[in-house]
């Protein structure tokens, strides 16, 4: 049984049903039931239109369920537009799915779900392992979130910027059990690439090119981090790296600039360095300008204060720095970066144990404390 086959007919089997005017969750029970029916007859009877076959039992799947609790006319007229058997319409109907999913009554972590069970074809038990809760959670989680966008008309659906958001959430999610999120992102945001011509979609896809591009020399074989300037970029992707470039030109081209195409400009500068200390970093700070003019958010501020102290020097990062809340995520980890490079180790090594100790995960603790301890060690001799 080819899954991946499966798995890729599921977005447009689910649009032909919602199409035809099926609510979304009843649509989705029914596309689920049409899966289990193929795993079953498909290796000793495999069809001639694998997403015909899949329609015409879906649609029948959810006319059965109708016919349990409706009126006798609404049971009598869902029998008189039962498709017959036969090749299903090309159209792809995945964007209106992607939007679904992106609703604005949901939220961020059901969104991400939705669009997971739903537009990715994982199973309640994938999603559930890659996110490290129990199946019945994730199961009670996506069944809101399905109740939440029943009935929902297509003309309220959230819009692109929305679906990207929730995209790049999975994209940041990384891996974990047996389902690799980051590759499932990329495969997601191609999909809707190839349904809809806007250039932040583009953008996206090209950064999350660039950014899985360097995954293989982002960790040691023991398990800790890499920094970017110590990766071994003999390790980086570079048909990724290339593909992702190609793409962002290709946006960038449409002079619509948005916030995803300016962090893959970023990604794309450090990417076409040959070494560390061949980074454009004057480009790079450019670009933040450009990027914190489009979020004004402090977050992209705090990154622009490094790549200032990379092109000016560690005291117009440190001044760059200082306007900055300093209860910001990572704010005392950079901040102790650049007090080590302007030769403060002892301000440094203290700024480096505190961030640890605000470390979001063990491996980036891990490496905050080595770097303490290395500094420390230097004091004492």
């Amino acid at each position: 049984m080819d899954e991946a086959l499966l798995r890729s007919l599921t977005p447009g089997v689910l649009s032909v049903l919602v199409r035809r005017g099926a609510d979304f969750a009843a649509a989705e029970d029914a596309v689920q039931d049409a899966l289990v029916e193929a795993v079953r007859v498909w290796p000793e009877r495999p069809p001639r239109d694998p997403k015909g076959w899949l329609v015409t039992v879906a649609w029948r799947r959810f006319l059965d369920a109708t016919r349990a609790d409706a009126a006798r006319r609404r049971r009598e007229e869902a029998v008189d537009q039962e498709p017959a058997p036969g090749p299903a319409p090309t159209a792809d109907d995945t964007l209106r799915l992607y939007f679904l999913c992106a609703h604005p009554s949901l939220t961020p972590s059901s969104a991400v779900a939705l669009t997971l069970r739903a537009v990715g074809g994982l199973s309640t038990r994938q999603i559930a392992e890659a996110y490290l809760v129990p199946e019945a959670t994730m199961a009670q989680r996506i069944s809101r979130a399905k109740r939440t966008v029943s009935g929902v008309r297509f003309d309220r659906p959230g819009d692109v910027a929305t679906v990207l958001r929730v995209l790049y959430l999975v994209f940041n999610e990384g891996y974990s059990g047996d389902v690799d999120l980051a590759a499932e992102a990329i495969r997601l945001t191609r999909q809707l690439a190839a349904v809809i011509d806007h250039p932040e979609v583009a953008g996206l896809l090209a950064l999350m090119l660039l950014h899985h591009a360097r995954r293989a020399a982002r960790t040691a074989p023991d398990g800790s981090l890499v920094p970017l300037a110590e990766q071994d970029r003999t390790r980086w992707d570079t048909e990724a790296i290339a593909e992702g470039v190609v793409i962002l030109q290709g946006a960038l081209a449409r002079d619509r600039l948005g916030e995803f195409q300016a962090q893959a400009a970023i990604a794309a500068l450090h990417a076409d360095a040959p070494t560390a200390g061949e980074t454009d970093w004057v480009q790079i700070v450019e670009w933040y300008d450009e990027l914190a003019r489009l979020t004004d958010s402090p977050v992209v501020r705090l990154n622009r204060a490094v790549a200032v102290g990379e092109a000016d020097g560690p005291r117009a990062g440190l001044a760059a720095l200082a306007g900055l809340d300093d209860s910001l995520p990572r704010h005392c980890a950079v901040a102790a970066y650049l007090h080590e490079r302007d030769g403060d180790l002892g301000t440094a090594a203290r700024l480096y144990a505190e961030a640890a100790r605000k470390a979001a995960n063990l491996a980036e603790r891990d490496h905050l404390t080595r770097q303490a301890a290395r500094l420390n060690a230097r004091l004492r001799h």
